[in-house]
């Protein structure tokens, strides 16, 4: 006999969950769904529960001593997945808590039985089942009774095919001794970390019998939709990427929107590749990204720009503004300061999704480090190539901007741990002649393309960037300004 038995898999309804559970919650499984006190426990049951409550497919849901059913329900309804129509068909709600004041464990399994017995539920959950294991240290009864109990209860729910949730708060070092493991096929433990000033929330999987789930701790948010799990982890390799593929030698020339750049570039930034903006504060940056959004609806490519202090009330443009309400440039802007990585890539991904952008701008990975949370905010170099990586799989050109100091009398082109990232490098900075503050931009790199080695002067004027023809020597001494970078790939 060699065919192997098939789990079946639940989905759980909660946005990236399948994700780390491999596929899906196995049918007929025994879980548990751990955490400290207000991590999202409760919600994160209760959005599995309205996602897979059906007439067909009941359920049942145990509280014991924590919250009364009516007080879950005023609060549970403030969801978007919640459905009044189903309390009450789909779903039951049985409240334990005199059952277990009578110390009696057999009493409590006896009655839960009879409630599966009455509504033949195929699942079962227990809120908070922490209260029944604090009962058996203070009561009549001692944990091997709470072994045989529980043992009892996942053995029952099995033979009646239900798949059963037990939800408690525990700490990571309570779930190891406890006798809930033992039988447990699968564990999901939630967690808020609080550093600075900012709080984010984790989700493990911590055991998933019989599937390959995804291990470590990803974030997750609660929102009005319910609970929302980004899973950490990279986008498949592009096509470009994989072995014995074929490699365009000559990718498409796309337009910036500048002329004079274009013909730095010679002819245009390749399509689908990612450009470092790099200058000090007031050199055109941001002009020149919006330039490259502009030029990008011209020749029918919509675009969308990512936005942080800024927002797209102050990018002063007039025609990009009158771009954004016709639909042709998406925004994302977030005023949350302890945003992950995660959060947003999903927004930018949508946001790429909802309008088929081939144009992307990034303004600026500077103010981005700010918005991050510690966590994500430490590891800026992981946070850039994450969000890049995932934008290369998609083939969408990227224009990302980033501030440095200028010094004048050193040329640095960016962060050493952020330059390597992107596939071409523009520097922008200024140089004093003639008693003039003037602005030069260079070419830095273009991988696998040539591309002008000069050092042009530019002027921003109302059409935006001006970048001067090629000269031999400048009028007067160009003070604090070395000699043209030379382009490397």
């Amino acid at each position: 006999m060699t065919d192997k038995v098939s789990l079946g898999k639940l989905s759980t309804g909660v946005p990236g969950l399948d994700i780390l559970l491999g596929g899906g919650l196995s049918e007929f499984s025994f879980n548990l769904i751990a955490g400290a006190p207000g991590c999202g426990k409760t919600t994160l049951a209760h959005q599995i529960m309205f996602s897979l409550a059906t007439q067909e497919r009941r359920a049942l849901f145990f509280t014991v001593l924590g919250e009364p059913p009516l007080k879950m329900l005023r609060y549970q309804q403030q969801y978007a997945f919640f459905e009044l129509g189903k309390v009450g068909t789909a779903i039951r709600y049985v409240n334990l808590a005199d059952d277990l004041r009578a110390g009696d464990f057999t009493g409590v399994l006896e009655r839960i039985m009879k409630e599966v017995e009455d509504f033949s539920p195929s699942m079962v959950f227990v809120d908070s089942f922490r209260s029944v294991a604090q009962t058996a240290r203070s009561g009549n009864e001692g944990v091997a009774d709470l072994q045989h109990f529980i043992q009892e209860l996942g053995t029952r729910m099995t033979s009646w095919q239900a798949t059963t949730f037990l939800i408690g708060e525990y700490l990571h070092s309570d779930v190891e001794a406890n006798p809930i493991m033992t039988v447990a096929d699968g564990m999901i433990a939630l967690s808020q970390l609080h550093e600075e000033d900012s709080v984010v929330r984790k989700i493990r999987v911590v055991k998933m019998r019989g599937q390959a789930h995804l291990a470590g701790s990803h974030t997750f948010r609660i929102t009005a939709d319910g609970v929302r799990v980004y899973p950490r982890m990279l986008p498949p390799l592009a096509e470009d990427h994989h072995a014995g593929a074929e490699v365009d030698r000559e990718p498409r020339r796309i337009p910036t929107g500048v002329p004079g750049l274009d013909e730095m570039l010679h002819g245009g930034l390749p399509q689908g590749h990612s450009v470092l903006v790099t200058g000090p504060s007031g050199c055109g940056k941001t002009i020149l990204g919006t330039r490259f959004l502009q030029e990008g609806v011209r020749q029918g490519e919509k675009g969308v720009v990512m936005s942080f202090e800024k927002g797209a009330a102050r990018l002063r443009n007039a025609e990009l503004a009158d771009l954004v309400r016709a639909g042709q440039v998406a925004v994302v802007e977030s005023r949350m300061i302890d945003l992950t990585i995660d959060e947003l890539l999903d927004e930018l991904n949508h946001a790429i999704d909802r309008t088929g952008a081939q144009r992307v701008v990034v303004d600026s990975l500077s103010e981005m480090g700010l918005y991050l949370a510690p966590e994500s905010r430490d590891r800026l170099r992981a946070v850039v190539f994450r969000m890049l990586a995932a934008l290369a799989k998609r083939g969408v050109s990227v224009l990302v901007t980033m501030g440095v100091d200028d010094q004048f009398t050193c040329l640095k082109i960016s962060h050493a741990d952020i330059a390597y990232l992107t596939d071409a490098i523009i520097l922008m900075r200024y140089g004093e002649a003639d008693g003039l503050l003037r602005k030069f931009l260079s070419v830095v790199k273009v991988r696998g393309s040539s591309h002008s080695q000069d050092l042009r002067e530019y002027v921003i004027t109302g059409e935006g960037l001006d970048i001067h023809p090629q000269r031999t020597e400048y009028e007067g001494v160009v003070h604090g300004l070395p000699q043209a970078p030379r382009a490397g790939n």
